[in-house]
């Protein structure tokens, strides 16, 4: 599979939460870091995503944002 993604971060799944639509994945990418991400409920059923695998996040964005008060 080719793909135009250029932020690929290989981690371990720590914590799926299903909902009705949309499931939260918390993935750790090593050193302390720990991403999540929200997807379908449809996808991560699909991908048959499981605590404790190898996975692959990829970050596409046209804008990343922070904000400080």
């Amino acid at each position: 599979m080719k793909l135009s993604t250029r932020n690929v971060l290989k981690g371990k799944v720590l914590d799926v939460k299903e909902g009705m639509i949309m499931a939260k994945v918390k993935v750790d990418l090593g050193n302390g870091n720990v991403i999540t991400s929200l997807v379908s409920t449809e996808a991560v059923k699909e991908l048959d995503v499981k605590v404790g695998e190898e996975i692959q996040v990829l970050v596409k964005a046209t804008s990343v944002m922070l904000a400080k008060e």
